[in-house]
């Protein structure tokens, strides 16, 4: 976000924020954590058991309040209010980030890790370190990730067996650039679109599909409305939790160590109960009539190949980092 682009009044309202928020982290009582899911999905799960585990910490000296749902904003608002310290933490999907912290685009691009293993080996490395602090320029810093899922994609009429099945379909992305080039890529028609908003924009038509995980499908109940699911498993985003640097700046070291720890192992649970959610998404799924297809992926993978052209072309730098993480054993 731009202050200079701020109006004042929102300025003025964000500042009074900013002195409430600082009086509650001196006086150790709380930090505000925002989201944008429900409260049976894994990841808010791992959120209260964050907020439980800094109470523990702590005893009882600093607090996490979990504000699931949306309460407080859709993801690209509160990062905004991250920024101006009006909110504490939130957690949201690297390619929301996109905007703020550049190098994370890098996460956005399609069939970037060759497994699971290689991917955690990224994220827990050195390269996946720098990555949660780039966004510190920006008023964001990165404590940990969490196992975002597999994205794929699900429609309402038929499933996606090729790109040239995207053809026509408006489908709906994240407010992210690698997001929208990738559909377009594979010749779909890429529509942004809030994660709040998706099930009625489904059921009236405004889009024609969306891509997710199986826990996310399974917990937004968009399979009422998409009974096609294909596991193309496109692009491997994780979560990233983060906390406002003017609220982290106002914290003891004491207490960031708290924070940190706490947001370790809440990293760690994630990762354990997103595994066992999605499995019993994917069987929830087809019990309720989700016609679930695995097409093959060197079709997909072929079809965004001019995205890493572009990138080498376009951004150097960013493909520079995308071969460093190539390289990573």
């Amino acid at each position: 976000m731009n202050p200079e682009k701020t109006p004042f009044s929102f300025l003025l309202l964000a500042s009074l924020f900013v002195v409430l928020a600082c009086g509650e982290v001196q006086t150790g009582r709380e930090i505000k954590m925002g989201h944008a899911l429900v409260t049976s999905h894994p990841v808010h799960k791992a959120m209260v058991f964050l907020a439980e585990r800094v109470e523990e910490k702590s005893n009882g000296q600093l607090r996490i309040k979990v504000y699931p749902n949306q309460q407080l904003g859709t993801e690209r608002e509160l990062l905004e209010l991250l920024q101006i310290g009006s909110l504490g933490m939130t957690k949201v999907s690297a390619a929301a980030l996109e905007g703020f912290a550049p190098t994370m685009q890098v996460f956005g691009m399609p069939y970037l890790f060759r497994d699971d293993a290689h991917q955690k080996k990224v994220l827990d490395g050195p390269i996946g370190r720098q990555l949660l602090l780039d966004p510190e320029e920006f008023w964001l810093r990165g404590l940990c990730y969490y196992d975002g899922g597999k994205r794929s994609f699900y429609t309402k009429d038929k499933p996606i067996e090729s790109p040239e099945d995207l053809q026509g379909l408006k489908v709906r992305v994240m407010e992210s650039n690698m997001a929208s080039n990738m559909v377009r890529s594979m010749g779909g028609s890429p529509t942004p679109v809030a994660y709040g908003e998706l099930y009625s924009a489904l059921q009236q038509g405004i889009v024609d599909a969306a891509e997710n995980n199986p826990p996310s499908l399974f917990t937004s109940k968009h399979y009422e409305v998409c009974k096609f699911y294909s596991i193309d498993e496109h692009t491997v985003l994780p979560d990233v939790v983060l906390i406002s640097t003017k609220v982290w700046n106002l914290l003891s070291e004491e207490e960031k160590t708290w924070v940190q720890e706490a947001a370790d192992e809440s990293s760690e649970y994630q990762y354990k109960i997103w595994a066992e959610s999605t499995e019993e998404s994917l069987r929830e799924l087809e019990k309720a009539g989700v016609q679930i297809s695995y097409p093959d992926k060197a079709l997909f993978r072929e079809g965004v190949s001019e995205m890493y052209e572009q990138m080498e072309a376009e951004q150097p730098e960013i493909y520079q980092l995308i071969k460093a993480i190539q390289l990573v054993n």
